[in-house]
């Protein structure tokens, strides 16, 4: 089942609203709910957001870290990219955007990075992303946004004596697909892959793949069945912003309880 639904909202500054190429967003019920977007933004905006990435890839490759062992991709801290366009994704702006169409009340705190795949790069394992993270610092106010910095541990909250904290879970996570090869098509790889069962399999069949193209989006509200990895195989880089907001733990054990929280 899919339905168009209307984006970004019209609360938001026109200035913001106008980097958006048009406010048909698709939500999609399978394989478990998700919003799909074609040309996010204006070709003018996104050329400059692609532009930018590849000045970071090249100008900045020693800030790149592997985001983990067993994931292909590496990556740069969107509290690292706090001028120019790539800004963006870590504004207020933004995230009461996403907020708002996936109705999920977001705390102000942001996660997030560029990711680069190298080419053939492995396929990841299935995950729901509904994991804890910790925020150093006061909750933001609504007019506030907090990115993560290096007092405190995000996955595991490790900081040292007298530093604020707080443990938060991942409510939301977002691809958007940028700097990849414009002639991409089927059969060349790094997809995202979503499933709609996974029950202890080690290597299911994806359930849907969506597509690396440039200057598009999939969103999804991080839930105990949002499985979802990367499908590797790419025959070229493959490029991509990911990122999450988040909601009080307390609120994610009262829907799911706390067994449901993957530790990592």
């Amino acid at each position: 089942m899919t339905g168009v639904m209307e984006s970004p909202a019209p609360t938001l500054p026109a200035w913001f609203t106008e980097l958006f190429a048009h406010r048909r967003w698709v939500r999609r019920a399978t394989p478990f709910p998700h919003i799909y977007v074609r040309d996010v933004f204006v070709e003018e905006f996104y050329h400059r957001l692609a532009t930018e990435y590849e000045r970071v890839r090249r100008d900045r490759q020693p800030e790149f870290h592997v985001v983990s062992e067993h994931y292909s991709a590496d990556a740069i801290s969107l509290n690292k990219l706090r001028n120019g366009p790539l800004a963006l994704f870590g504004s207020r702006e933004w995230h009461d955007l996403i907020a708002g169409v996936t109705g999920v009340r977001g705390t102000g705190d942001i996660e997030g990075a560029v990711h680069h795949h190298p080419p053939e790069s492995p396929r990841g394992w299935p995950h729901s992303d509904l994991a804890p993270a910790w925020f150093g610092g006061p909750a933001p106010t609504a007019e506030e946004i907090r990115l993560p910095d290096d007092t405190v541990d995000i996955q595991t909250g490790e900081r040292e004596s007298g530093v604020e904290a707080r443990e938060l879970v991942r409510g939301v996570a977002v691809m958007f697909y940028l700097a990849n090869d414009p002639g991409w098509e089927a059969g060349d790889g790094g997809e995202t892959a979503l499933f709609a069962h996974v029950n202890g399999r080690h290597d299911p069949e994806p359930d849907l793949l969506v597509p690396p193209l440039n200057n598009s989006m999939v969103i999804f509200e991080c839930t105990p069945r949002s499985w979802h990895s990367f499908a590797g195989g790419n025959t070229h880089d493959r490029n991509s912003v990911v990122m999450w907001l988040h909601r009080p733990k307390s609120e994610a054990v009262r829907r799911w309880g706390e067994d449901h929280i993957v530790k990592w």
